[in-house]
Formats: C-alpha cells, structure tokens, sequence
C-alpha cells in the first residue's frame, strides 16, 4: 500500500477530524500529520491500527509521548489512544461547548498534555461539531 492510499484511509477512518481534539482538516489552515499513536522510536509499527490522524498542534504536543500526568491524581496516566477507546467514554464538551472535559485519569492527561483546550482547537471544534 502507498504513502497516499494508507493516508487516505486514515483521513476516511477518522472523519476528516483530528483524533484527539476533533478538529475538523476541512477548516484547517495546516495539513493533519497520519502519526504513529505509538512512537516508532518505542517500537510502535507502521500498521493502520497504530496510525491516527492529528492536526499539527496536537501532534507537535504529543510528539513521542504516551503517558503524562494526570493533573486531578498526579499520576501518570497513558494517553488516549484512538484506535483502543472510544472518545465519548474520555471527553465531554461543557456545556456552552468551550472547554474539553476530561472524564477519565486518561482523558486528564491528553487534555493537559496536548493542550486541548488551546483556543485554536476548542474555537474550531466548537463551530463545527
């Protein structure tokens, strides 16, 4: 399978939004990166089920990471990971759709450390969800 094709079922399986902060690419000024949800350099592999689509703030936030720390519990917590769980089971939006709410120590820790309530995400995800 080429570069292009595998790009393209990734884009097709996510929707055309980014997997952690929901994104739409349509409105995006940035092309979204098909990221390894487990870092090569941590022996994640090229497989579909290890590849998300990411918009390039979260993806520069998560670079290699796949744990951080939980800011309710100060534990560390993996990341979401997009291919294992399902993004209502972690996130919420309040209610006026302006702040992500994380509703597992997972979520917590995505939150804080890819930034997801940056104004840029909650801005774009907030006018087109």
């Amino acid at each position: 399978m080429t570069q292009n094709q595998i790009r393209v079922l990734v884009v097709t399986r996510a929707g055309g939004r980014c997997e952690y902060c929901r994104s739409p690419l349509e409105f995006s000024s940035d092309d979204f990166a098909v990221e390894h949800i487990v870092p090569k350099s941590l022996s994640g592999s090229d497989e579909l089920g290890n590849l998300a689509l990411s918009c390039q703030g979260c993806n520069s936030r998560k670079f290699v990471s796949i744990n951080a720390i939980d800011p309710a519990t100060g534990l560390e917590s993996r990341l979401y990971p997009p291919r294992l769980d399902d993004w209502v089971t972690h996130f919420q939006w309040s209610d006026d759709a302006t702040i992500l709410i994380g509703l597992t120590a997972v979520a917590r820790a995505t939150i804080e450390r890819l930034e997801l309530n940056r104004s840029r995400a909650r801005t774009s995800v907030a006018c087109w969800r």
